[in-house]
């Protein structure tokens, strides 16, 4: 005969029909016989083969003056039966919780003399704890202060902490530069903000047609980087070598960038397509679409369309599969024409 978890009653071919469930989770059958087994102090063993489980968990046991009688385990018993058997589990695990402490415990004081790696590399979760870490790294900031800011249109409440945070930094001498796309040119409150910035002559503002990702370094040795999209996880980078390479990615995109304040990457070229165009045909001969575009460009879509339409225009451009075509064609992408791009907080 085959035993399921919770018993069960013979079938026709002789094996044990299912009737599997755990003691924790007795069956109403079960639980109703038991409790009028427990009240009447004994039960016909007939009256059981609805909840076989009964007999399979020992709460009934046979009548020693009638075997067609079968008389309730008191709750009480049944419960100290199986307590017992965790009970020991429970103490043996607690006597091993011991055994392991006393075997490490004297390793615990025990460190590498050199601990200025230790904290090298720390994940901060949630927009508050990331705040938390850039005050602090930026308030004890001494020299200068590096950042990297995508997208373009910046909300003014995000601006106004960002003056706040960094005035005092400003006023005790500490120097900013910051990267932000092109498509910053044309947010007022940006504008605005960059010209209370860079009053003191210690803040200087570039723009460049990509930027790939935030990024944030002080004093040569701290930097923050983003790790999700949603910018609510975010990594402190505290390990020289990677601060090191993260300030030459940084001199690389600002030696391209264009000072905030000279020129526009939107004014026509000599071959009657602005920067900004040069920047969005070199993305449509690599295969991006529209909205792919206008994200890396930091400029929402709409904005990006009318740009591809000048440019279809100025090339004399019937569709778009011609438009890659007459790119290709036209020698507006040579190796040393300089590309452009972006709009999103300080």
């Amino acid at each position: 005969m085959f035993r399921t978890l919770g018993g069960g009653k013979l079938g026709t071919n002789g094996t044990q029909a299912a009737h599997p469930h755990a003691i924790t989770e007795l069956c109403d059958e079960g639980a109703r016989l038991y409790a009028g087994a427990l009240r009447a102090g004994r039960i016909a063993r007939a009256e059981v083969e609805a909840a076989p489980c009964l007999l399979e968990f020992a709460l009934l046991h046979p009548d020693p003056d009638d075997v067609t009688w079968l008389r309730p385990v008191p709750a009480s018993i049944a419960l100290a039966q199986r307590l017992h058997p965790l009970e020991r589990e429970i103490t043996d695990r607690r006597r091993l919780s011991i055994q392991l402490a006393d075997a490490f415990e004297p390793f615990m004081n025990v460190s590498a003399q050199d601990t200025a790696s230790t904290h090298a590399i720390s994940v901060l979760e949630g927009r508050d704890r990331i705040n938390d870490a850039l005050n602090s790294a930026t308030s004890e900031c001494h020299t200068e202060v590096l950042t990297v800011q995508p997208g373009g249109r910046r909300r003014e409440g995000n601006l106004l902490k960002g003056l706040e945070r960094d005035r005092p930094l400003i006023e005790r001498g500490v120097r900013f530069r910051t990267l932000y796309q092109h498509t910053a040119r044309h947010s007022p409150e940006t504008l605005a903000y960059v010209d209370q910035m860079t009053s003191s002559g210690k803040v200087e503002i570039r723009t460049i047609d990509e930027l790939v990702e935030r990024l944030i370094i002080c004093d040569e040795s701290v930097a923050f980087i983003p790790i999700q999209e949603d910018r609510q996880v975010a990594l402190e980078l505290r390990h020289p070598g990677l601060v090191r390479y993260l300030i030459k990615v940084f001199e690389f995109m600002w030696a391209r960038a264009v000072p905030l304040k000279s020129g526009t990457p939107y004014e026509t070229a000599s071959d009657g397509i602005t920067e900004i165009q040069h920047t969005i045909a070199k993305l449509l001969v690599e295969g991006h679409v529209d909205e792919a575009i206008a994200r890396r460009l930091g400029m929402n879509v709409r904005t990006c369309r009318a740009h591809i339409a000048k440019l279809a225009t100025a090339l004399g451009s019937g569709s778009r599969a011609q438009l890659g075509f007459l790119i290709a064609q036209s020698g507006i992408l040579t190796p040393d024409q300089p590309i452009a791009g972006g709009d999103d907080h300080p």
